[in-house]
């Protein structure tokens, strides 16, 4: 044996007997419990008590057992997952079927001797936990006599106790009448104070009596002589005894419940399901002639099958022609009379079911009581394989959810059960097969279907599927259903958007409007333009993706142009959705019935304007976001629709928060359509309660990318970030005889100035690894430049060419 089986049966060996001992003591306190109201009161010592505890245990076995198993293999694999075990385990190349490999055999052991237990300890248990039950019921209970009223617990006595002092056990006021000569209230006793006491062997009750008298009177009158005589005996201390009889518990001399169907083992259930079995046969043997008999069937050797070919009667019984030689009054007493002898041959049926109805279900209770100790026994094996898997995909051990599954899927199995086999040996509407093993049928597919998923690393606990899994069902439905609503409201019917917009940030929503289902009935966006040395016509990256997609484009070069809006109103759109475009005229965005709204890449009010992305890392945002709002006669300025956040980190630049909010805005943009479609939308005004103050974003020029050294090195390092990797932060490299030379920088980091005598722009370096240029405050090490005319380089690349660093400056 391997290490790691040993380990693994030994984490599995723990949980299962801390669970095994858990359960019988939760089960046989259960059992305990209902038959409390006969223990009690009994005087029984602890040893017989605990015996019955101990049997009763015994007998809740075949519970006990299969949850044990359910719950450990749970406890254990998700233990394992938890601790990452069992991932450290797969990374190692050893497969799931191969970890539950040693654990799969101690349960097939597990599975052996509970069928032994079902079959050998349980049905004995079952004998002497009810015999031992029979004996403790026959027990009287302990004498306790109450004050104040007449009581009759003792057998041929009836004592009133008017007080009692309960420390020292004194009775006072006390009458006793003597019923054990059967002649009324003839013998009566009357103490002032008295006690009682019980022999040790429970066998007679001792009345220590104190100042009283005693009362006999002779009730023997005769014909000629009716006086009465009466005596009378004042005492001042008697002692009454009483022989008392079953107040000690008393075994029986041999077991009583011997016969019982739970007490019996599968070779005694079969032996007694063959003589059964006899006897329901000879029965039906003598109930054949009689049932003849009454039939009038005088000639049944005639279609007897078993008196061979020569002799059966293989022709037709035409009882229309016999019936057509009689006369009407015939023919209705014909037909009378075997209606008559059909409804006296039912009712023969009827009384030989009920001649062989107990021993034909006892043959169901024997059948169903045999198969029941070949199930529960497999019943553990099915548990492990439904345990193991599940703990190996929910990785939670412990008491907490493993408990919790564990309660609901065996409660499930119990309930299941237990209907099977009461509609099988009771009722009869199930066979004994079908009714023992409908829980089996129902627990191995599960147990199947959950082994494949775990080998698979199937995510079939992961609520967060079913909960997308579920949104977007519900969310399907709420779509059709308020695109049937929107029939009848202004603007409704189905959404026909048109589309503008040029950049690449512009492409992502427009793709998700598409792969949404919307449909985009135009595209507009700006004119081809020459670039390059070539001047070849270069097209929007907007216009390239709607071309690809078939879409139509309009490229007007005045917004206003009379053509152009003509065009527009003729794509029949009642939507206008507008993402990084042109300032909109009032005629172009008042002309959609659902209105116009914007795509912008901030938190409105801030950063209104053409470059917000660059100008909030500039400034040293925190975080930024994305909008969308209604357009009006202003810039950046109408109503707000929807807001989505998010951080700017230390390391993104420009171009990296230039894709996050791309992303997000495709999104925000395809929520606010549905919104807008559904009528959902709830516009408030623009504020700047939410802002300390409105920072502005200009359009980016040469001047406002330019760096200055006479500011903190943060600032300038905020500048290269907000600029980088388009259009780039630059600076100018003068070197003392005057040249100068352009500088685009693209990564940079703050240090320290280590000498801050140095002039504003000074260059300090190792000429290998690192280039430092003073600023205002601190230092600025600069990563990643380009000179004017050359390409992109890292700082070592540079410096590699870069002679008598003292001889320039920054400026």
């Amino acid at each position: 044996m391997k290490k790691i089986d040993l380990y693994l049966i030994k984490k599995f060996l723990g949980p299962f007997l801390v669970v095994f001992f858990i359960v019988v003591f939760a089960l046989s306190l259960q059992f305990i419990w209902q038959y409390i109201n006969e223990l009690a009161g009994k005087g029984l010592s602890i040893g017989v008590i605990m015996e019955f505890w101990g049997w009763a245990s015994c007998t809740l076995l075949p519970n006990e057992i299969p949850l044990a198993t359910l719950l450990a293999s749970i406890m254990t694999l998700g233990g394992l997952g938890e601790r990452n075990e069992l991932l450290a385990m797969k990374a190692a190349g050893i497969s799931l079927m191969r970890i539950m490999a040693p654990l799969m055999i101690l349960s097939a052991l597990i599975t052996v001797g509970a069928f032994f237990t079902a079959d050998r300890l349980v049905p004995y248990a079952f004998n002497k936990v009810y015999t031992l039950k029979q004996d403790i019921t026959r027990t009287r209970d302990q004498i306790k006599i109450p004050t104040g009223i007449f009581y009759d617990g003792i057998d041929g006595y009836i004592l009133r106790v008017s007080d009692r002092n309960e420390e020292t056990e004194m009775m006072y006021d006390l009458i006793i009448y003597d019923h054990t000569a059967n002649t009324g209230n003839t013998s009566m006793t009357v103490a002032d104070s008295g006690r009682i006491e019980i022999t040790p062997d429970k066998e007679n009750l001792i009345f220590n009596l104190y100042h009283g008298c005693s009362y006999t009177e002779s009730n023997k009158m005769t014909f000629r002589d009716t006086t009465l005589e009466l005596s009378r005996l004042r005492f001042d201390e008697q002692q009454l005894i009483i022989q008392l009889d079953n107040y000690r518990f008393e075994r029986s001399e041999k077991d009583s419940f011997g016969d019982e169907l739970k007490s019996l083992g599968l070779k005694r259930l079969q032996s007694d399901r063959d003589s059964i079995s006899r006897e329901v046969d000879t029965t039906v043997r003598k109930q054949l002639p009689r049932f003849a008999s009454t039939m009038g069937m005088n000639y049944l050797y005639q279609i007897d099958t078993l008196l061979g070919k020569k002799k059966v009667y293989t022709g037709d019984f035409d009882l229309d022609s016999t019936l057509a030689t009689l006369t009407p009054l015939q023919q209705k007493q014909v037909l009378r009379s075997a209606a008559s002898k059909a409804e006296l041959g039912e009712e023969q049926i009827h009384n030989f079911e009920r001649e062989t109805s107990y021993n034909v279900s006892m043959i169901r209770r024997i059948d169903v009581e045999s198969i029941i100790k070949f199930t529960l026994a497999l019943s553990c094996l099915i548990f492990f394989f439904i345990g193991a898997p599940l703990g190996a995909i929910i990785r939670k051990g412990g008491f907490g959810t493993p408990v919790i599954i564990s309660i609901f899927l065996y409660l499930t199995y119990y309930i299941i059960d237990m209907i099977g086999r009461n509609l099988a040996a009771k009722s009869g509407k199930l066979t004994p097969w079908e009714g023992a093993l409908i829980s089996t049928a129902i627990l191995v597919p599960v147990a199947i279907l959950l082994t494949r998923k775990s080998t698979q690393d199937s995510s079939l606990f992961n609520m967060d599927t079913y909960k997308e899994f579920f949104r977007r069902i519900g969310k399907w439905i709420a779509k059709r259903w308020h695109r049937f609503i929107n029939l009848f409201r202004r603007g409704g019917g189905k959404i026909r958007i048109v589309y503008m917009g040029t950049p690449e940030f512009a492409v992502a929503p427009l793709e998700r409007l598409l792969q949404g289902g919307y449909e985009v009935v135009g595209v507009v966006t700006a004119v081809d333009k020459p670039s390059g040395r070539g001047l070849t016509m270069n097209e929007s990256a907007v216009k390239k993706y709607a071309v690809a997609h078939g879409i139509p484009v309009l490229q007007p070069e005045k917004l206003k142009d009379p053509g152009f809006l003509e065009q527009l109103a003729a794509l029949k759109a009642n939507l206008f959705v507008v993402v990084a475009f042109r300032m909109l005229p009032k005629e172009v965005w008042q002309m959609p019935k659902l209105g116009t709204f914007n795509l912008h890449a901030s938190l409105l009010p801030q950063y209104r304007g053409a470059a917000p992305i660059n100008w909030a890392i500039i400034h040293g945002e925190k975080f930024t976001g994305v909008t969308t709002f209604l357009l009006d006669e202003q810039i950046d300025t109408g109503k707000i629709l929807f807001q989505e956040s998010c951080a700017i980190e230390p390391y993104e630049n420009a171009g990296d928060l230039h894709d996050k909010l791309m992303a997000m805005g495709a999104e925000l943009v395809f929520k606010t359509v549905d919104a807008l479609e559904n009528h959902r939308t709830k516009p408030y005004e623009q504020t700047s309660g939410l802002h300390k103050a409105l920072y502005p974003a200009p359009k980016l020029t040469r001047d406002n990318c330019h760096i200055d050294w006479s500011r903190s090195a943060r600032a300038a390092h905020l500048l290269i970030r907000g600029l980088s990797p388009y259009p780039a932060a630059w600076t100018t490299l003068v070197k003392e005889d005057g040249t100068q030379l352009s500088v685009k920088i693209f990564e940079s980091y703050v240090v320290p100035c280590a000498d801050e005598t140095r002039p504003v722009g000074s260059i300090t370096t190792d000429h290998k690894t690192f280039l430092e240029v003073r600023c205002g405050k601190d230092a600025l090490r600069i990563l990643n430049l380009q000179l004017a005319g050359k390409k992109r380089m890292d700082v070592a690349a540079f410096l590699l060419g870069f002679r008598e660093p003292e001889k320039y400056r920054f400026e």
